[in-house]
């Protein structure tokens, strides 16, 4: 089903995959476009994905063929106040995270055809990006006088490089996924209809590693962005002394020796 201006069809569809949370962008008709409804939706999921204990990664795309055409400037332009934009109801999380509060799942996106302004900043939050070859990008908030606000001033030259960056935050101009590929902005490009499978692949693969060590090597790299490498550092002997003593430690282990494959627990 897809969500229409006029129903009460999800702007956000949620489901359950074993351990994967799927999170799906749901406005078709408007190519995706965020109103201030999807922006809250997206932000209860991602709130979802980091407070259930069962769920380990998460998952986002899109229905229907474009990832999204930016936000909804006619819905959300006048929801901005004196301290900004408030899209975050009780219970969310910033999917942009650029509120202070980090996630601990790592997420996989998977993005087609036009993919424009917070779809490139939610592609910088996440860990992995996977690509249909029918994907145009565009950092384009500066043709709207406005300037990106999803994390792409802070991430997106972090990423790619300095240049690389500017090149397309500071023109507006759109580019294709062969330069998103060569930046490094995706991870792998795939044929149009096949982004959904490959992501999913990927975060299964990640769903099935031992949680607290996926969690804990993303947090720490994380850690080593915003406060130092001296800061991730410290904490490496910590966390794994912490870490080989679950039970995830002893399956681990178990696994190596009789090679056989790991049936992760989370604890």
């Amino acid at each position: 089903m897809t969500a229409n201006d006029d129903d009460v069809s999800p702007r956000v569809t949620v489901e359950r995959d074993g351990h994967v949370l799927l999170i799906g962008l749901n406005r078709v008709d408007k190519r995706n476009a965020a109103d201030m409804r999807l922006l809250q939706e997206l932000s209860l999921a991602y709130g979802m994905l980091e407070r259930d204990p069962e769920l380990r990664v998460g998952f986002v795309f899109a229905h229907g063929d474009h990832f999204t055409a930016g936000l909804d400037l006619a819905d959300v332009g006048p929801h901005i106040g004196a301290e900004g934009l408030n899209l975050v109801p009780e219970g969310g999380i910033n999917p942009w995270q650029v509120s202070g509060e980090q996630l601990t799942r790592p997420v996989v996106i998977a993005v087609q055809g036009t993919c424009l302004t917070l779809g490139i900043e939610l592609m910088l939050a996440s860990d992995v990006v996977i690509a249909a070859d029918s994907t145009v990008f565009g950092q384009i908030e500066v043709s709207r006088g406005i300037l990106p606000f999803g994390g792409a001033t802070i991430r997106f030259p972090r990423a790619v490089g300095w240049g690389n960056a500017m090149r397309w935050v500071l023109t507006g101009e759109s580019f294709p996924v062969s330069e998103a590929h060569r930046i490094g902005l995706v991870q792998e490009v795939v044929k149009h209809g096949e982004q959904y499978d490959r992501g999913l692949e990927i975060a299964r693969r990640i769903a099935a590693q031992a949680p607290s060590a996926v969690q804990a090597a993303l947090v720490n790299a994380r850690l080593a962005i915003r406060q130092g490498d001296a800061a991730a550092e410290a904490s490496l002997q910590p966390e794994l002394v912490r870490l080989a003593q679950t039970e995830d430690a002893r399956i681990g282990m178990e696994s190596f020796l009789t090679r056989q494959s790991a049936n992760f627990i989370g604890r």
